[in-house]
């Protein structure tokens, strides 16, 4: 056991330094380098081609084929931007990151945190998520992003050394609600992914999603709920080619006041808004719709 895990923790440091060296060359080269991948990715291995076609044509039937078409293309030119963008912010000086990231109503949070109450942030996979690594550099308070942890030990690793570089703490999804609760005299904000196909299917967390009955992951409500926490959704739209603005809209200042369902469906038109407002940036290769 020691030697497999001395071989993993190897393996990690190497990944991170190729990872590491790639983030100090230029952007310019990290793009065209993205270019290629979606060159790659689009028109010769036609990664989850279908999948992509399928939910966007489900979810906008009323656009034209042209239109779909456009918002498909321009969905993987900027995953593969993503990647370049994410590779980077490994090394990239926190002043620029500063000026490429926008974040509105932040003292919305503050006033939640300073009142004594956790804040409960929600989002879904919109733009370059990943780009919310950088929050815990504009804000007072401790932030902690619950994340389910990947099968590779070795990625695992690697994607909690570049999350964490500006202060984000990572917790498992299964030590959320115990964490939450052991830590009542110190109020922090907690960052949900929360659009993910729930592992368990519960029927009264079945919603409208872009015109199709879509279930939705309860645990983010749960948790506000049992910690009577704040709510806040965090609208992320791509203003230019690597820069983005992060809104902080209010779902509710006490979840405890508001009935069942209603802080996700909250979620939900949210969520449906975000998307609307920018089709092209949200993450059409999951299988949401599997059933």
């Amino acid at each position: 056991m020691k030697i497999n895990q001395a071989v993993q923790i190897l393996a990690y440091r190497s990944l991170y330094m190729i990872v590491y060296t790639l983030s100090l060359l230029p952007m310019t080269f990290l793009y065209a380098m993205a270019s290629f991948a979606f060159f790659l990715s689009y028109y010769i291995i036609g990664y989850r081609k279908e999948v992509v076609f399928q939910n966007i044509t489900r979810s906008f039937p009323d656009r034209q084929y042209g239109e779909l078409h456009r918002i498909a293309k321009k969905f993987y030119t900027c995953f593969a931007a993503y990647f370049a963008e994410i590779i980077k912010s490994v090394s990239v000086r926190t002043e620029i990151m500063d000026k490429k990231i926008i974040f509105e109503n932040l003292e919305l949070i503050d006033q939640y945190v300073n009142s004594g109450r956790n804040v409960i942030s929600c989002m879904g996979h919109c733009g370059n998520w990943e780009v919310l690594n950088f929050m815990p550099y504009k804000i007072q308070h401790d932030m902690y992003a619950v994340y389910k942890p990947l099968k590779s030990a070795i990625i695992n690793m690697l994607m909690i050394k570049l999350r964490s570089r500006f202060g984000m703490k990572l917790i498992p999804d299964q030590s959320a609600v115990r964490h939450i609760l052991t830590k009542k005299q110190s109020p922090a904000i907690y960052l949900f992914l929360a659009d993910q196909y729930p592992r368990i299917k519960e029927n009264g967390y079945r919603f409208k999603l872009l015109n199709q009955d879509t279930y939705v992951f309860s645990g983010m409500e749960k948790l506000a709920l049992t910690t009577g926490s704040a709510v806040v959704y965090l609208h992320i739209v791509q203003v230019s080619k690597g820069n983005y603005k992060i809104t902080c809209v209010p779902i509710c200042s006490q979840a405890e006041i508001l009935n069942k369902r209603e802080i996700t469906q909250r979620y939900v038109d949210l969520l449906t808004e975000n998307i609307n407002e920018e089709p092209y940036g949200w993450l059409w290769t999951h299988k949401r719709w599997k059933t």
